[in-house]
């Protein structure tokens, strides 16, 4: 049996009719990069095909299942890492007081295999002496898998300064990234990221741009500070936020590759990119916590088929504040069915094939190089900081995403549609996150943001190299304000 193939102009007269004679050019959508896209993808477009795979074969998980706990008791600390470790976690991203020196950190990682399992900061701008406590805690173990990720450029630009200047900490940064290395030749030392972008409102194009930029900067400190390029560029992890728009996520996963090689043959050296996926906090809903377990698992999805190296999912209360074991749990559990049940790991690239995602990679790609070269036209990243280059353009941006929600061409489930009008709450571990380490050592008068990813716009008066801040946003809190 065969079926008659419509004409192309069949086609176009079906789709009129079915618009009610609206164009069909009414179905393109600009995003806040001015990218378009398409109601139908094919052959005919003329997208080249990607191939964006992680950097080697996984063995047993095709990725890092990172569970991240922050807290200042460190016997509590230390319960709820093993916990997670023993119930299917791989890798830990600690923050909060536990961090404050080595003695402390050491009663956290009590019982913890360095060897085996990855153990990453998140310090802000007490990095170094973080980074100097886990090296301690490691004991000059060679094989200890230690990830310093030092980030002072993210910890500057969402402070909107530094606390003794953001060169003096770069240069801090790089020395310590020399000085740990020739007794841990395996760790990572410097994150890259671009999370400081979204979380306050960036587009894609310019998370990417963001990261990029920073991991042109620390490579280049590194190297001035004794390390060979090589080395540099090894100790780089990428950090990226995904989130409910899974599509759009697993491309900026995958175009971060071809950034990254684009990078690392401008130093003379082809290295593949390690990137670190974590979950969006400006998706994140308080009012109504449950929806964001749907929105955490696409964001996972999104960082498992974009071939991320490390997914870290959030606790679904974070937006009101630090989760409990059961939250964590949940975070867990949702990577574990993903990898595990769903198999999305199976495929080296499952994102492979689709012309959609392939165009889309090489869209955010080519709009990521061009914030990138904009960035570094004005002297990196810093520079275009101190300029006031980056600020004004994610304001626009956000702007882009804000009027979209306002007249309802996007939507928060559970927020702006299908609202519940009487939510139930979920139990957190604590109504604030627990406080950063360089509040208490260097700014005492400073303020944690809501999201607890660092500093707040409001800076302290002993800050030094005052810029505009990125202070991170939530999309959600003003129509949970309006309903109250």
């Amino acid at each position: 049996m065969s079926f008659p193939i419509p004409t192309p102009l069949e086609w176009r007269e079906a789709a009129h009719k079915a618009l009610k004679e609206r164009p069909i050019e009414s179905l393109l959508h600009l995003d806040a990069d001015q990218l378009v896209t398409r109601p139908l993808y094919a052959g005919a477009t003329g997208v080249h095909p990607v191939f964006a795979p992680r950097p080697s074969d996984a063995e047993g998980r095709a990725w890092d299942l990172r569970t991240q706990v922050e807290g200042d008791d460190a016997e509590a600390v230390n319960d709820a890492i093993l916990t997670d470790l023993q119930e299917g976690a791989a890798s830990v991203l600690l923050s909060g007081g536990v961090l404050a020196d080595a003695a402390t950190l050491e009663r956290a990682l009590d019982g913890v295999a360095l060897e085996l399992a990855p153990v990453a900061l998140d310090a802000g701008f007490a990095g170094v002496e973080a980074a100097d406590a886990l090296a301690a805690v490691a004991k000059g173990s060679p094989r200890a898998m230690l990830r310093f990720h030092l980030d002072p450029i993210s910890a500057f630009a969402q402070a909107g300064g530094s606390p003794r200047g953001i060169d003096d900490d770069l240069n801090a940064a790089a020395k310590a990234a020399v000085r740990h290395s020739g007794v841990y030749p395996d760790a990572s030392r410097f994150l890259a990221s671009g999370r400081v972008a979204h979380e306050a409102g960036g587009s894609a194009a310019q998370e990417l741009a963001f990261a990029a930029s920073s991991a042109v900067a620390y490579v280049k400190a590194a190297v001035g500070a004794g390390l060979s390029v090589e080395a540099a560029l090894k100790g780089v992890v990428i950090g990226l936020s995904v989130d409910q728009e899974y599509f759009d996520a697993l491309a900026k996963v995958r175009a971060m590759r071809l950034i990254w090689a684009n990078l690392s043959r401008a130093f003379g050296v082809e290295t593949q990119a390690i990137i670190e996926a974590r979950s969006s906090r400006r998706m994140l809903s308080a009012r109504d916590p449950w929806p964001n377990l749907l929105r955490l698992t696409s964001a996972g999805f999104a960082g498992a088929v974009g071939g991320a190296d490390v997914v870290v999912l959030d606790g679904f209360t974070r937006a009101t504040g630090r989760p409990d074991a059961f939250a964590r749990r949940q975070a867990r559990n949702t990577q574990l069915v993903l990898m595990e049940e769903a198999n999305l790991g199976r495929v080296d690239d499952p994102a492979a094939g689709s012309w959609y995602l392939d165009a889309r990679t090489h869209d955010l790609a080519q709009a990521g190089w061009t914030e990138f070269q904009t960035i570094e036209a004005e002297g990196g990243i810093i520079e275009a900081l101190k300029g006031g280059v980056i600020q004004p353009r994610i304001a626009r941006a956000r702007a882009v995403r804000e009027a979209a929600l306002k007249n309802g061409a996007a939507q928060i489930i559970g927020v702006t549609k299908f609202v519940d009008p009487d939510p139930r709450q979920a139990p957190v571990e604590s109504d604030r996150p627990s406080g950063a380490l360089e509040e208490r050592t260097r700014n005492p008068g400073q303020h944690l943001d809501p999201l607890g990813s660092g500093f707040s716009a409001a800076r302290s008066p002993g800050m030094t190299d005052r810029v505009e801040p990125l202070a991170p946003i939530r999309f959600a809190a003003a129509f949970e304000e309006a309903a109250k």
